[in-house]
C-alpha cells in the first residue's frame, strides 16, 4: 500500500495541508484538546466567546497577551520547515486552524488562516484592523474610535472569515493530495475539508500522534509527530 501511495505522491501536482495545534506543539505552543491541552486547564466559555469578552474584556485580553508572548518567543519546527521546502517541488497550500503565524515565519507563502491570527487586532465596532507591534499600555486596548479592540481570532459560536473559508473550499476541492497534520478535525466546518478533497479523488494522509475519529476515512495514517513525520514524507513526495 505504501508503495502505491508513494508513487501517487510523487506524481501529485497540488498538495493541500490542513494543519492544527499538533504541528505547533513541538514549538512549545500548547494544544487545545490533547491530554495537556488548554481546555483541560481553562474554561473556553470564559475566555473564547464574545459573551465572555464583553463580560470581562480585561481577563480575556490578559490571557491572549500571555499566549501571544509565548507564540512570539516560539520558532517554527522541522514540520513547518518541511512544508516550506515542498514548495520548491509542488504547488502547496496550507489551510490552518492555528493562529500562531508559524507557517508564514517558516517561509510558506500560500497560507489561509481559518481561525484568524493572534498577531492581529480588530475593532469591535468600526472596520479597523492591524497587526500588533508592541505591548499595550492598557488592557483592554481601545480603538481610535473609542471602542474596545479585540484579538482577530475566531471564538466559539462565530463564523469563519468568509474569504478564508471560501478559498479553503476551493483549495480542498481542487487538490490531488491532502495531508491532515496535528488536528482531530472535531471543529466544524473545517472537518468538511477532507470531504471536499475526497470528492475530487484526492489521496488523504493523516499525520497525528493519536488516532482521531477521521482516521478510518484516511488513505494512510502516520502515528508520529509532525516534526518527525513531515521531513520524511516531503522527501518521498519530492523524490529525494
Amino acid at each position: 500500500m505504501w508503495d502505491t501511495i508513494s508513487d501517487k505522491l510523487r506524481k501529485a501536482e497540488k498538495i493541500v495541508f490542513v494543519t492544527g495545534a499538533g504541528i505547533s506543539q513541538e514549538s512549545g505552543i500548547p494544544t487545545f484538546r490533547g491530554k495537556d491541552g488548554l481546555w483541560r486547564k481553562y474554561d473556553p466559555m470564559k475566555l473564547a466567546t464574545i459573551d465572555a469578552f464583553y463580560e470581562d474584556p480585561k481577563l480575556v485580553w490578559e490571557w491572549y497577551e500571555e499566549r501571544r508572548q509565548n507564540i512570539l518567543n516560539a520558532s517554527p519546527n522541522s514540520g513547518h520547515v518541511a512544508i516550506t521546502e515542498l514548495e520548491k517541488f509542488k504547488q502547496v497550500s496550507i489551510l490552518t486552524q492555528n493562529i500562531d503565524g508559524l507557517h508564514q515565519r517558516a517561509g510558506s507563502t500560500n497560507v489561509y488562516e481559518l481561525h484568524g491570527s493572534i498577531i492581529t487586532i480588530k475593532c469591535t465596532v468600526c472596520d479597523f484592523k492591524n497587526k500588533i507591534t508592541s505591548r499595550f499600555l492598557q488592557l483592554p486596548p481601545l480603538c481610535k474610535c473609542g471602542n474596545i479592540l479585540r484579538p482577530d481570532v475566531v471564538w466559539f459560536g462565530e463564523a469563519l472569515p468568509q474569504d478564508a473559508w471560501e478559498s479553503a473550499m476551493v483549495q480542498a476541492s481542487t487538490c490531488d493530495t491532502m495531508i491532515v497534520v496535528g488536528t482531530s478535525l472535531e471543529v466544524s466546518p473545517a472537518n468538511l475539508l477532507p470531504v471536499y478533497a475526497k470528492q475530487n479523488g484526492a489521496i488523504i494522509i493523516e499525520v497525528n500522534v493519536e488516532q482521531t475519529h477521521m482516521s478510518s476515512s484516511m488513505d494512510l495514517s502516520l502515528r508520529e509527530s509532525a516534526a518527525k513525520a513531515l521531513p520524511g514524507l516531503v522527501d518521498t513526495i519530492s523524490g529525494s
